[in-house]
């Protein structure tokens, strides 16, 4: 049944679009750092941070995608467009975004730019984004050299601590997008100058071709060149010729998207005007250095200006497949889609009322939107290289990914960060969805399916991690991720896809037996997981073999299949309501998570209990290969993850199932003990509920008494990843003569474990505090108001899990929130950022969060998961 136009266009074209075709073909598709990328890395050794530089790039060309700054491209990222800049003082043109790889930052990789994602739709019919370009020279040298000598114990030294935004003197510029239909697109670049006195600017709106034609394939090479009308350019590729319309009277400089052979290596190149012959033209002032037949694969519009104080500057450009009149409707189209985007955002958030949470959801939403990247990466001929690239080692042939040949990655993905991590994360994508699907509901079920499809998921059924090791293992949350997707999509649009419930069913099969076959160990349904995406959180480095031997039965390993085994109980539950054979695979999850909720509570053979009475907490259990186990008492989020193991099933969904609730029974007839001690399914709760989780009532309260304790877990901006009690007490752990300790670190990580990346040792996560909020409302459902829990712990005042789990949400959302002071909580002691207009309400979200002061740390773009406050901000207007 076709869709039934509405009073809101950008809601109709969503529903119209399918996959990324249509109003969905041009898009901020473009990464904005394809160096230092495993993609670009053919050396032998794997060093991808060195073998393609930030510097080497504006003279390389890219074997696998392309990087800019507020770009757009095509779906398959063919065509690309971005904006350069100079200011008269850097000595390079700012084609792409600088920061620190991970060996030069005193914490891992870092952008040092300053950059904001204010606005975009689903369709990208309109976007706004804004990057702030200081008018002194960019710090370049002095950002590498600071940052490198401080120790891990300190800060990181960051852009307007050089001093480059002073006095103001910085341009704030802004790029947007309005689509006037799917091959139409309008864009303006305007440059505001913000400080006391004048400035000059030079603003290159570019264009050009991603690199397929070098690599020894038959690929026919595009072309960019000026048409007979000087204030156009013609671009022509395969069947698609568009023209790039633009105002004023530039300079056009056009070169090719070739490698400068003669930089690299003394050797000629095949074109006399390679990559950087736009970048020595501007700053080197060589006249000879671009075509002057004004044709290649590259083409920038060089508008030189100099733009008075509180003044600004604007440029407008039109790329068009059909030709007409360029400027006559260019305005009044610009204002139309604005409208349309505000109007597709009012119906979304309806229910918001707070003009800040308004600002903060829409914010957040943008990143999300901002971060879908085009993704290429063909492993099999990675490894093998290029027809006209040199023979590879065979160290490289058995190196890095050798294991995922038949990976073929060819999309629009949701990025966690398009600098820090222009690759896709699996786990992170799932949280990703969640807050995605309430936009565009087909993209985040499109997001989900393709981690599974056979051209990704490993024959063997492990679903790839993400390019620097597809190996690793990630916590298994694609189906929660699935289930609440599909949620969603039936709340926001009135109808339930079980079509797409049963195609990723059948696949997460396949993943979930990988789990079976090969995380544990013993068959004793504990799991060891190893890596678990909590970079390594406990006493080892768990990517790793452990330096005692043995072996980790990890208890948020087993907690994550666990809940991996209720979700697909869940899911074939669902299923069933129209397929009622899918209840014996219902049946099948039921007694796998009965088996691991069994040996959580060690009922069977386990040697060592992963709970300890003591404490009240979950903790991992360390397997010597000839001595007895003993658990790792650290108090981390590894021992609450169990909580996140928990389903509520009502008696109207058990009723129409009959066969799924008899074979329950029986089974649970059979075991009384599991049916006591586990699955609470002989005491019905509230509104005659079921409940199936690993922890009853009393371990309930136990976990919670130290998760809502200021001086454990409890932040004023939500629960932290490792007890604070392990400031005072770290745990030490002594094996030949080496100490191992886990010290509670509020902020960046002080330890190399893991690349230096070891940060979940006690700051904020989203993603974890969601899956708890979550729970807890779960908890609740069942047990209801009459079942309380002291908070914050040692307060004398009792709350219900409900209005815990509120409060916690609020305390999350705090962080992004203006405060009665006028304060964003991120923005830590930034007070320049926080009291200048032209910052304060352009928001970043961080990759996580000080446990102590909700300061902003990680990458300071990871929209992903931290776009989660989005959903947080509905919950809390939604009761």
């Amino acid at each position: 049944m076709p869709y039934q136009p509405t009073d809101n266009p950008e809601l109709d074209r969503i529903r119209a679009s399918t996959d990324n075709h249509g109003w969905k073909r041009f898009g901020p598709y473009l990464s904005e750092r394809q160096w230092g990328t495993v993609r670009e890395d053919y050396s032998d050794n794997g060093d991808a941070w060195n073998y393609v530089t930030h510097d080497m790039a504006r003279s390389y060309a890219y074997r696998w995608g392309e990087d800019g700054i507020g770009g757009l491209s095509d779906h398959k990222q063919l065509f690309c467009f971005a904006l350069s800049l100079w200011n008269e003082q850097d000595p390079i043109l700012k084609e792409r975004l600088f920061g620190l790889t991970n060996p030069e930052g005193n914490h891992g990789e870092d952008v040092k730019e300053m950059y904001y994602y204010l606005d975009s739709t689903p369709t990208h019919s309109y976007m706004k984004m804004l990057y702030k370009y200081p008018q002194r020279a960019f710090p370049y040298e002095q950002l590498v050299r600071e940052n490198r000598q401080r120790s891990k114990q300190q800060t990181e030294y960051e852009l307007t601590d050089t001093g480059v935004f002073d006095d103001n003197r910085y341009f704030d510029v802004f790029i947007e997008y309005a689509k006037v239909d799917p091959s139409d697109v309008l864009i303006k670049i305007t440059a505001h100058n913000r400080g006391s006195g004048a400035a000059p600017l030079h603003l290159l709106p570019t264009i050009w071709f991603r690199n397929l034609w070098s690599w020894g394939y038959d690929s026919e090479k595009p072309l960019i060149q000026l048409a007979n009308d000087s204030a156009q350019v013609d671009i022509h590729y395969k069947e698609s010729d568009y023209r790039l319309h633009f105002e004023g009277s530039p300079e056009l400089l056009f070169c090719d998207n070739e490698t400068n052979q003669e930089r690299f290596n003394q050797q000629p190149t095949v074109t006399p005007y390679p990559k950087d012959s736009i970048h020595r033209y501007v700053i080197a002032g060589d006249k000879q250095a671009v075509n002057p037949r004004q044709q290649g694969t590259k083409m920038a519009l060089h508008y030189a200006t100099t733009v008075a104080p509180g003044e600004s500057y604007t440029v407008k450009v039109r790329l068009q497949a059909r030709p007409s009149d360029p400027w006559k409707d260019f305005d009044s189209v610009f204002r139309q889609r604005q409208e349309e985007a505000d109007r597709f955002y009012a119906h979304l958030q309806a229910d918001v009322t707070d003009e800040d949470l308004k600002r903060v959801q829409r914010q957040a939403y943008a990143g999300m939107l901002w971060s879908k990247q085009h993704y290429h990466y063909d492993v099999n001929q990675w490894l093998k290289g290029d027809v006209r690239t040199p023979e590879v080692s065979e160290q490289r042939l058995h190196g890095r990914n050798s294991q995922w040949k038949h990976l073929v990655n060819n999309n629009i993905i949701s990025m966690p960060d398009k600098w820090e991590y222009p690759w896709y994360a699996a786990w992170d994508l799932a949280f990703h969805c969640v807050p995605l699907a309430r936009l565009d509901a087909a993209f985040a079920k499109r997001q989900l399916e393709l981690m599974l499809r056979e051209y990704y998921l490993h024959p063997n059924g492990q679903i790839p991690a993400y390019e620097w090791n597809f190996s690793d293992v990630n916590p298994p949350v694609h189906a929660w991720g699935a289930w609440k997707v599909y949620c969603i999509d039936r709340e926001m649009n009135g109808e339930a896809d079980t079509e797409f419930l049963e195609k990723i069913f059948h696949k997460l099969l396949m993943n979930f037996t990988w789990w079976v076959n090969r995380k544990d160990s013993a068959g004793n349904n504990l799991f060891e997981g190893g890596f678990l995406g909590l970079d390594n959180i406990g006493v080892f480095d768990r990517s790793h073999q452990l330096p005692t031997g043995g072996y980790l039965e990890q208890a948020d390993g087993t907690a994550w299949m666990a809940m991996y085994s209720l979700n697909m109980l869940r899911i074939a539950l669902e299923i069933s309501k129209t397929r009622p054979y899918y209840q014996e695979m219902a049946s099948k999850f039921f007694n796998h998570f009965l088996g691991i909720a069994g040996a959580m509570f060690n009922i069977g053979e386990s040697e060592v209990d992963l709970w300890d009475d003591t404490d009240g907490f979950y903790y991992d259990v360390l397997h010597f290969p000839n001595d007895p186990a003993h658990l790792l008492k650290v108090r981390s989020i590894v021992g609450v993850i169990p909580l996140f193991a928990v389903e509520i099933l009502n008696p109207d969904l058990l009723r129409k199932l009959p066969d799924f609730t008899r074979r329950l029974e029986w089974v649970l007839n059979k075991r009384p003990d599991l049916a006591a001690l586990i699955s609470r399914w002989y005491e019905a709760g509230k509104g005659e509920t079921r409940m199936l989780s690993l922890v009853r009532g009393h371990r309930l309260k136990c976990i919670l008494r130290r998760v809502v304790s200021e001086a454990e877990f409890l932040s004023d901006y939500g629960v932290r990843g490792l007890s604070k009690y392990h400031k005072d007490h770290p745990f030490k752990y002594t094996l030949n003569n080496v100490d191992y300790q886990v010290t509670y670190v509020p902020g960046e990580s002080d330890t190399s474990m893991f690349g230096g990346n070891s940060n979940w040792r006690g700051p904020i996560w989203f993603p974890i505090n969601f899956m708890i909020v979550e729970s807890l409302l779960k908890f609740h459902q069942y047990y209801g108001d009459e079942f309380k829990v002291e908070f914050p712990t040692g307060s004398g005042e009792y709350r219900t899990l409900k209005q815990i789990a509120h409060n916690l949400s609020q305390r999350l959302i705090r962080i992004f929130q203006n405060n009665q002071s006028g304060q964003r909580t991120y923005q830590g002691d930034r007070s320049a950022l926080q009291a200048d207009p032209h910052f304060r309400d352009n928001l970043l979200f961080y990759e996580y969060f000080n446990g102590d002061t909700g300061e902003g740390l990680g990458a300071s773009h990871q929209t992903g998961w931290t776009g989660l406050v989005s959903e947080l901000i509905r919950m809390q207007n939604n009761g």
